[in-house]
């Protein structure tokens, strides 16, 4: 009897210690850069659903990631690696006007990167190429 309350125990004690699979980022707080489900101390491992969606490894964003508008319209698509921006970007308005496009790398901008008004022009100022976040040329 003794063994299988033991084994019940323990049964219940990893049901409850086991990591989220999905959550929504209401779900989820940011402590010193890592993701948590609320009231844990473990890093968040698992989907995140809703107006924004993607996936967490260990606290941090990993791989594609999309957030809509209120409208329903796209916002943005964006991918992580290891926690930071790393791949290609793009925003747009809620109006589906280009936001901004660009590229990461290691969480800074690099390449060519264009800019949008939310009227459709070209916003100059920040449209260029970019080095490890810097502007360097228009």
């Amino acid at each position: 009897m003794n063994t299988i309350k033991t084994l019940l125990t323990i049964l219940v004690i990893s049901l409850l210690s086991t990591p989220s699979w999905s959550a929504t980022k209401d779900d989820l707080v940011q402590r010193e850069g890592l993701y948590y489900k609320r009231f844990t101390d473990v890093p968040f491992t698992g989907k995140v659903t809703g107006q924004e969606q993607g996936s967490i490894k260990n606290g941090k964003r990993e791989g594609a990631w999309v957030r809509y508008h209120e409208n329903g319209q796209l916002g943005y698509k964006e991918n992580y690696k290891n926690g930071k921006l790393d791949g290609y970007w793009i925003s747009y308005w809620g109006n589906d006007q280009l936001f901004y496009k660009g590229n990461y790398k290691n969480g800074k901008k690099e390449g060519v990167w264009v800019g949008g008004n939310e009227d459709g022009t070209v916003f100059k100022p920040g449209t260029g190429i970019f080095k490890d976040n810097v502007k360097i040329s228009n």
